[in-house]
């Protein structure tokens, strides 16, 4: 296996470029790159299983052809390369037609999950400038409101509703359609934050990010020909979109679609009927497999290797994994603005610490800063951050592709808080904003989380500090149990006895709340900007009444 130090020295961009892509930096196109290339061969490109039970197989050489239908459907209607189409689609063939079909024609597909509610998709398009959306029967009534946008339907006909109809348009179009050439800077997504404070702000995706991509699913994924991959992750956020579709199409491979909502179920279902072994998703996601880890026993293990990002994984699952489902799975750091930058490598020699983010995946450079923006040395903690002058493959120009408040000098900033470890990699700690300072103790709250999760009865945790007039702010947990365990004052006791005799005497929570659910983020990540603004509301509230 190749070391990271050797990737690291061995990396050159315009030899990159040269082996792989098929077109240059100067003229290429995101569906002859994800597509187009590998028609001819009558490959897989993808593999659906549908909501009522139904399944099917794509090929690159019919999603090539109903893409050039879409694509000249789209011309006819006006539009042109460099413009916003948007997706409000389920997990189906018709999404991923969409996709290639913008891409084809030179323009930005703007992904639209289905969870959202019309002010959410209408702040996004009107920011957007959005010339056209592509949406299905079930999603259609969100759209009610809009004006001067075109709509295409998927099952309009069957429906009767008066929208033209996604393939009876299709069908009376020529598969034809020579692929637009753009260049590196020009953009192929769409993107925007989540938006758990504030509005959500637009993230521009050029081109060019499709090397950094495949860097990605090589290096840290560790894609094989022979895989069976699956990304857990719904396209319409951006680890689904970058690494469930883009990534592995790029490199010639299959994936895998499942319409239907996420369940450890449904998830063991497609890994043992499709003999998955390569698997990628969210902790989350992760956490629930390690909930409900009964349903495992027996199951023959099929797995070579799982990815995990959007937030550190506890050790209690990466050990899991390893002793019961003999795999390993390591987690890795990105952002939308970024893609994934930070690593524990598959396919790359070099140490793995249980906790850690990774280190830096080739063509990345990543500083941690103190307040003054001066990097630290190893041992101390500060914000991490993206050396733009030393990282060839970042792509993030800014919000709107021109502000750049984020940027101080060569950094972007990401906002997350880290330690810099004593092997030179990342230690996440969490956002800055989630960090809590107690009697003058700076405590993470996935360290506390992570060792909650150690205990049989907990399902779920999240950590805050809430405002205290004596320390600061005291910890306080917010707990979701397993079905077959009850809140009582001695679990409380009982959780807190554990966190200080694991973790620390400054660190375990003081107050343990048993909810039903947390509050999340339509990707899965825990808003702990929600709980805490609970809990300043509660104290305003009793200062008032007092």
């Amino acid at each position: 296996m190749k070391t990271l130090q050797d990737a690291y020295q061995d990396f050159n961009l315009e030899q990159l470029i040269a082996t792989q892509l098929q077109g240059t930096a100067q003229a290429l196109n995101a569906y002859t790159e994800c597509c187009g290339r590998y028609s001819g061969q009558q490959h897989t490109a993808l593999i659906w299983e549908g909501k009522q039970g139904e399944s099917a197989r794509w090929s690159f050489d019919q999603l090539a052809e109903a893409s050039g239908k879409l694509a000249n459907y789209f011309q006819a209607k006006g539009l042109r390369a460099g413009d916003c189409i948007a997706g409000l689609l389920p997990r189906t063939p018709e999404l991923l037609i969409t996709v290639l079909a913008t891409w084809r024609m030179g323009a930005v597909y703007q992904p639209l999950f289905t969870a959202f509610e019309s002010k959410a998709i209408e702040h996004r398009l009107e920011t957007a400038n959005t010339r056209f959306i592509v949406t299905h029967t079930e999603q259609r009534a969100k759209l009610s409101s809009l004006q001067q946008i075109g709509i295409l339907t998927v099952g309009a006909e069957a429906a009767g509703t008066s929208d033209a109809d996604f393939w009876q348009q299709l069908n009376q179009y020529s598969a034809s359609f020579e692929p637009v050439l753009r260049s590196f800077d020009d953009d192929f997504l769409m993107m925007f934050t989540s938006g758990t404070t504030g509005l959500a702000k637009s993230v521009p995706v050029p081109l060019k990010a499709l090397l950094a991509f495949k860097g990605y699913m090589q290096h840290a994924v560790d894609l094989r020909a022979e895989d069976s991959f699956w990304n857990l992750a719904d396209p319409g956020w951006a680890y689904g979109l970058y690494y469930g579709i883009t990534g592995p199409l790029s490199l010639g491979h299959s994936i895998i679609m499942d319409e239907r909502p996420f369940s450890v179920d449904h998830a063991l279902e497609v890994i043992q009927k499709y003999q998955v072994s390569n698997l990628a998703g969210s902790p989350t996601a992760f956490r629930m497999f390690f909930g409900f880890k009964e349903k495992f026993a027996g199951v023959p293990k099929t797995l070579r290797v799982v990815s995990s990002a959007g937030e550190p994984l506890t050790p209690e699952v990466i050990h899991w994994f390893k002793q019961d489902l003999e795999v390993n799975v390591y987690d890795q750091y990105g952002q939308t603005e970024l893609g994934m930058v930070i690593a524990n490598h598959h396919a790359l020699e070099h140490h793995k610490k249980v906790g850690s983010a990774g280190y830096a995946i080739p063509g990345h450079r990543f500083a941690v800063l103190n307040a003054q923006h001066q990097e630290v040395a190893a041992g101390e903690i500060g914000t991490l951050a993206l050396d733009e002058s030393q990282s060839p493959l970042m792509w993030f120009k800014g919000y709107a592709g021109h502000n750049r408040k984020s940027f101080v000098g060569q950094y972007y900033l990401t906002g997350d808080t880290v330690r810099l470890n004593e092997l030179g990699g990342i230690d996440f700690i969490g956002r800055a904003d989630d960090v809590i300072t107690t009697s003058g103790y700076r405590v993470g709250p996935f360290d506390v989380e992570s060792t909650l999760l150690e205990c049989e009865e907990v399902l779920e945790s999240a950590v805050i500090g809430k405002p205290d007039p004596e320390r600061t702010e005291i910890v306080k947990a917010f707990v979701v149990l397993k079905a077959q365990f009850a809140a009582s004052p001695a679990l409380e006791q009982k959780l807190q006895h554990y966190v200080r005799s694991r973790l620390s005497k400054h660190a375990y929570p003081k107050e343990i709340e048993f909810v039903e659910a947390l509050p999340k983020t339509s990707s899965g990540k825990i808003q702990r900007n929600i709980l805490k603004q609970q809990e300043i509301d509660k104290q305003i509230l009793l200062e008032k009444v007092s």
